[in-house]
Formats: C-alpha cells, sequence, structure tokens
C-alpha cells in the first residue's frame, strides 16, 4: 500500500488522526493571497501557465509548502499591480495567509515568505474617437 504523504495532526480526544493534504494548505494559502488588495494574480511559472490554458483553474499556483506534523512553511510568487506599496501588500499577503492556514488546519505557520515577480500595469482606457462633424 502506497504510503500517505500528508501531515498528520494527532487528535486530543483519541477520535484518531486527521491528515490534511500539501495541496489543501497550497489551496488555502493561494485563495487567501488573492483576497489581499493589491495583488494582480500569482505566478506559477511555465507549467501554471499551460494548465491556465488548458482551461483548468490551479489555485495553489505560485505557491510551494513545506508541511510537518504540527508546523508549515509557506512560498508564494504573486504579481502586484502597479502603484502599490509593495512591501505593504507582501505583508498583508503574509499576514493573510498565516492567519487562513492556522484558522482553518490548525497548523502553526512558521514561515511564509512572498517573492514578487511581477507588476501588472493598468489597462490604458480606450478612447473613442470623436464623432466627425459633416
Amino acid at each position: 500500500m502506497a504510503e500517505d504523504t500528508a501531515p498528520l495532526m494527532t487528535s486530543n480526544e483519541g477520535l484518531g488522526s486527521i491528515r490534511v493534504a500539501d495541496e489543501v494548505v497550497s489551496v488555502i494559502a493561494g485563495l487567501a493571497a488573492m483576497d489581499v488588495d493589491g495583488v494582480a494574480g500569482m505566478s506559477g511559472g511555465l507549467i501554471g501557465g499551460i494548465a491556465e490554458m488548458l482551461g483548468r483553474r490551479n489555485f495553489s499556483k505560485g505557491v510551494k509548502v513545506e508541511v510537518g506534523e504540527q508546523e508549515a512553511a509557506v512560498d508564494l510568487s504573486i504579481v502586484v499591480t502597479y502603484g502599490v506599496d509593495i512591501r505593504h501588500v507582501a505583508t498583508d499577503v503574509q499576514k493573510n495567509v498565516r492567519r487562513a492556514i492556522e484558522s482553518m488546519t490548525g497548523l502553526k505557520v512558521v514561515e511564509t515568505n512572498v517573492q514578487v515577480q511581477g507588476v501588472v500595469f493598468p489597462e490604458e482606457e480606450k478612447e473613442e474617437p470623436a464623432a466627425r462633424v459633416r
């Protein structure tokens, strides 16, 4: 039988054990990061881009996690909106991701690393050509 690689969290009530897959923690982190104002998207590299072209939404795109029995470390690659305070946005991402993972899984987040991979510029509003008067 294949070994389950999900982290084990022991129950104090004697009911058994609970396992949370790394992918679950990644999805929680990705959604929490996207929830922060100023984050335009996640940077998932080539593989994430191919998955999106195929029509599959990958909520863990740009997220790497290391999950132990009681702790987790998270690395995020984000793209920010032009004009935002990058340090402020990155700090908000760290706080939001930590809060979401800890409240939903009970794991202690020991590290949340944010790498800004790019900046998205707002689309220039297309000016409509002036109506010609004849």
